[in-house]
């Protein structure tokens, strides 16, 4: 089968020059898209082909900032920015487990022991103490490092903060993904982000309004169709 039969989430392998070239159709970015993977050695040779069989489509290269943007729109977390990873983590409070991610669907309890098994067990039984959610915030001035707000009795009280921020220009809304305490972060809740953001070298502060929405900020069709079309 040629790569255009690839989908979602499978990989197949090629030849390229001699060397296996494995691609999956995975991606960072929440839109159609293949990882591509190869020996070090012939990186430099593949790139300059793939430009080149590329040109006609216009085929360009994007860096880091781009890419976390796209992320944040298909509200993919990245590790260090919405969650440390469990060795990185020193003090306790600080980490956070697969509930409290949202990635419940990758615990199964009903497997044999394994590490870390006894504390998502109990986890579950008892209630998680933090939520992860993706906020709506109006405005557009991106929420980054902020804090999370919530009314209570006509007051507001911290209840989280924001771990990743950008305003969309594909969506044109400013969105967010952030970590809250429980009860907090249902669905549809409105909350209230403290943003502070600099203009002409002085700095501004805003509290602005939130809801907690429960899909990805960005999800096209086209990425889940195959073959995919040419965009």
């Amino acid at each position: 089968d040629g790569i255009e039969n690839l989908k979602l989430f499978g990989l197949m392998n090629f030849d390229f020059q001699g060397t296996n070239l494995m691609i999956s159709r995975t991606g960072y970015t929440g839109d159609l898209g293949y990882e591509l993977w190869l020996d070090t050695s012939k990186a430099e040779v593949f790139w300059d082909a793939l430009f080149e069989a590329g040109k006609d489509h216009g085929i360009m290269a994007m860096g880091t900032a781009a890419l976390d943007l796209a992320r944040i729109e298909a509200g993919y977390l990245a590790a260090y920015e919405d969650f440390l990873p469990a060795p990185a983590t020193v003090r306790a409070g600080r980490s956070r487990s697969p509930f409290e991610l949202g990635l419940s669907w990758l615990v199964d309890l009903n497997k044999p022991n394994f590490n870390g098994r006894r504390a998502l067990a109990k986890e579950k039984r008892l209630g998680s103490t933090w939520r992860l959610v993706k906020l709506d915030i109006e405005g557009n001035k991106p929420a980054n490092h902020s804090y999370i707000y919530a009314k209570k009795y006509g007051k507001l009280k911290q209840i989280g903060f924001v771990t990743s921020a950008a305003w969309s220009p594909i969506i044109k809304h400013n969105i967010a993904i952030g970590t809250v305490r429980r009860p907090y972060g249902k669905v549809g809740d409105k909350l209230w982000i403290d943003i502070y953001y600099q203009r002409e070298m002085h700095w501004s502060r805003m509290m602005a309004k939130a809801e907690i929405v429960d899909k990805p900020f960005w999800d096209p069709e086209w990425r889940r169709v195959t073959p995919p079309g040419i965009y």
